[in-house]
């Protein structure tokens, strides 16, 4: 593969869109300006990223993007990634984020709170679902928290995701990302301050649900041996795609989720 591979060639590329995809994205709300004003910068200083396959990414149309979480930072790259492929991104994140007025400008910038409690969660799985029916790209980490897999793997996932993937049209668009704990290691609280960090990223091509679609449509029931079923399906081609990354074999075991939400939680 090419360090500088572009896009339709499947090889590594440097951080920076086609010049056409710069033109897919709508009029910027004034607060979601300022967010791409503060993050952009922000990346360019942290990151040093690359993608492989970009050109995977739907310029247009509902994306529900699934990717795994290796560190708090790592949010900021996957953004740059969405925002680099010439879309907007739209995270599903933990509703302490939205906190003040950091929390009124990300709500005006179009991201997605999501509380624990059970009607709460249906409000923010019903937000993102309108959010997908108006063509945007809504970004979940299905793990719900950085992983705490001791070697950075994708722990076991939570199921909301799934609900999404069967009840919208989206294209279930699965990201592996891998780099970012370099900088921040969750899993010791400790930050390794440095300039351009490496961060890899591996657009996979679209999950095909188009079965268990259809066979929602005509009246099967959401249990959670479905949605199980969908997720595991989801995050499978995600490990697949990081241990493509790492160059390293998938485990034949996932760490099970925390019991209790910890710090570093999000959708």
């Amino acid at each position: 593969m090419t360090q500088d591979g572009s896009p339709g060639t499947g090889g590594w590329r440097r951080t920076g869109a086609p010049a056409s995809r710069w033109r897919t994205r709508r009029p910027l709300p004034p607060a979601l300006a300022f967010c791409v004003a503060v993050v952009y910068p922000v990346t360019v200083l942290l990151f040093r990223l690359r993608y492989r396959h970009a050109e995977r990414f739907p310029r247009t149309g509902p994306v529900l993007l699934v990717a795994n979480h290796v560190s708090v930072l790592d949010p900021l790259a996957c953004a740059r990634l969405v925002w680099d492929c010439g879309r907007v991104p739209h995270f599903l994140a933990k509703d302490a984020v939205f906190t003040g007025l950091a929390g009124r400008i990300l709500r005006a910038a179009g991201q997605i709170p999501v509380a624990r409690g059970r009607a709460d969660a249906r409000t923010s799985l019903a937000a993102a679902e309108a959010d997908l029916a108006a063509g945007n790209v809504v970004v979940i980490y299905p793990e719900g928290s950085v992983t705490r897999d001791p070697d950075w793997w994708p722990m076991e996932a939570r199921t909301g995701v799934a609900r999404l993937a069967l009840t919208t049209d989206a294209v279930v668009l699965p990201v592996a990302q891998w780099g970012p704990q370099r900088l921040h290691d969750y899993h010791t609280k400790q930050l390794h301050p440095r300039l351009r960090t490496r961060a890899d990223y591996l657009v996979g091509e679209p999950v095909d649900l188009t079965d268990l679609r259809a066979q929602v449509r005509a009246g099967r029931p959401l249990t959670g041996e479905l949605l199980r079923e969908v997720t595991d399906r989801m995050m499978a081609c995600v490990r697949d795609q990081l241990a493509e990354l790492r160059g390293e074999p998938v485990p034949t075991s996932t760490t099970p989720h925390p019991r209790r939400d910890l710090p570093g939680s999000a959708a």
